[in-house]
């Protein structure tokens, strides 16, 4: 057994060394720099009085202390040293709150049998470190990885709204279960956990999550954060695992059959009010809802009879060029005089998302919905129109033809649609006959 007193006055404060010797005798003061003696090393932090600055060695093991900087706490902390070539070397083996004797002997026993092998402790330590701080670093949680996917693809996607729904649904249903652990050791015990409960009450909700987990799992291995096949698999994987998905029941929403929309529109004229403007004006241009609600005067373009919906406020997510009928500019014309930026104002900012529904049902129409009208609009141009189908459908803003199909035609045949446009204007404003009856159907329009 050894003592060392570093940087202390010789024998200054040694009378604060207490320790039990074998029980039978106290340690006999050193006189000048590192002495032999014997006794119990555990004993050394039993002590009742405060400790001073030195150590204590046992073999290899060496118990440090030192003053703290407000001069009242000791910091006890396990020292290894050994020499190498002529150098000596000291590490920290943890600090005596954390670890005991037996603990510090085990790290020193591993220790001496790495220096009989010829490898130097410190350096292998800080190698073994380095390979831990390295893995970190290519480490990330499957919350982190679902954030980076929904950045990196944000500006892809059709809409805000829809990113949204990416995080909302996360969130909810996945984060609880695979949130927190690294993408690396996801697998597919995990992915059916975090599957299992909504795959049973909300089938099409679970399938759009496998996918989105299957989406950030690609991603994660094409960054580099994961390996081998993806858990979320579903083709000859998960199939085996989980039952397929019903596909719910597609309800087409209520239209009103077309040869009977002139009736209707000589009825809608009658209502003095914003949100019957805005109704006509949507199944003038077969616009959706959403976009008329929150149209401003700085997309209409009078002098080229035009109306300009930004990519932002589409469903498609492209800028969308509506031609407007000499009707439809006669309804903004009336409009103008409101003074807001907005075409259809209320008293506080754009028309309620809800006001033309309201006012279907005041009309006496509970069961039609403002949308239906775009399937009258399309009804009426295949079956008693000559205009081709592509006119037709890109008029409702939707897409024809396969993708090659797609990417080589850029024009959005304004002119052609125009026309159509004028021709449905010019039908809705012709005079019916007394008496007519308004019919009810269900309606075939996508979204």
């Amino acid at each position: 057994m050894y003592l060392r007193v570093r940087g202390r006055p010789l024998l200054s404060g040694l009378e604060a060394w207490v320790c039990k010797w074998d029980r039978s005798r106290e340690f006999p003061y050193p006189r000048r720099g590192i002495h032999n003696g014997s006794g119990n090393l555990s004993a050394f932090w039993r002590g009742s009085a405060a400790l001073e600055a030195g150590a204590f060695r046992r073999r290899e093991i060496w118990l440090q202390v030192t003053i703290a900087k407000d001069g009242k706490r000791r910091n006890r902390s396990w020292i290894f040293r050994y020499t190498t070539n002529g150098r000596t070397t000291e590490m920290g083996l943890g600090s005596l709150e954390v670890v005991g004797l037996k603990e510090a002997r085990e790290q020193a026993r591993e220790y001496c049998a790495l220096r009989l092998g010829g490898v130097d402790p410190l350096q292998h330590r800080n190698a073994q470190r380095a390979a831990v701080a390295a893995a970190n670093m290519k480490s990330i949680t499957f919350e982190a990885a679902a954030h980076a996917y929904i950045a990196a693809h944000r500006n892809e996607w059709r809409s805000q709204k829809h990113a949204q729904e990416w995080s909302r649904s996360l969130i909810k249903h996945v984060f609880p279960t695979l949130g927190s652990s690294p993408v690396s050791t996801i697998d597919t015990a995990l992915v059916v956990k975090a599957l299992e409960k909504v795959w049973q009450s909300a089938p099409e909700t679970a399938a759009r999550l496998r996918g989105r987990i299957e989406a950030i799992l690609d991603w994660s291995t094409v960054a580099g954060y994961r390996s081998g096949d993806n858990a979320a698999r579903w083709s000859g994987h998960l199939e085996y695992l989980l039952a397929t998905p019903r596909k719910r029941r597609i309800e087409h929403l209520p239209a009103m059959p077309w040869q009977h929309v002139p009736a209707f529109m000589e009825k809608l004229r009658a209502v003095n009010s914003v949100a019957a403007r805005a109704l006509e004006f949507a199944i003038l241009t077969a616009t959706r809802t959403g976009e008329v609600h929150g149209a401003v005067w700085g997309e209409v373009d009078p002098d080229n009879a035009l109306w300009n919906i930004p990519a932002a406020r589409t469903k498609s997510g492209r800028l969308l060029r509506v031609p407007l009928a000499p009707r439809a500019l006669q309804i903004l014309k009336g409009l103008r005089l409101a003074q807001s930026e907005h075409l259809f104002p209320v008293t506080k900012g754009a028309l309620g998302k809800d006001a033309l529904h309201r006012l279907l049902k005041a009309l006496g129409h509970n069961d039609i919905t403002v949308h239906g009208f775009r399937s009258s609009f399309r009804d009426w141009a295949g079956e008693s129109t000559n205009f081709p189908r592509e006119v037709c459908e890109a008029a409702l803003a939707h897409a024809t033809g396969d993708r090659v199909e797609q990417a080589y035609r850029r024009g959005d045949a304004l002119e052609k649609r125009r026309k159509l446009m004028e021709a449905w204007a010019n039908y809705c404003s012709q005079p019916v006959a007394s008496g007519d009856v308004v019919l009810l159907r269900k309606s075939g329009v996508d979204a």
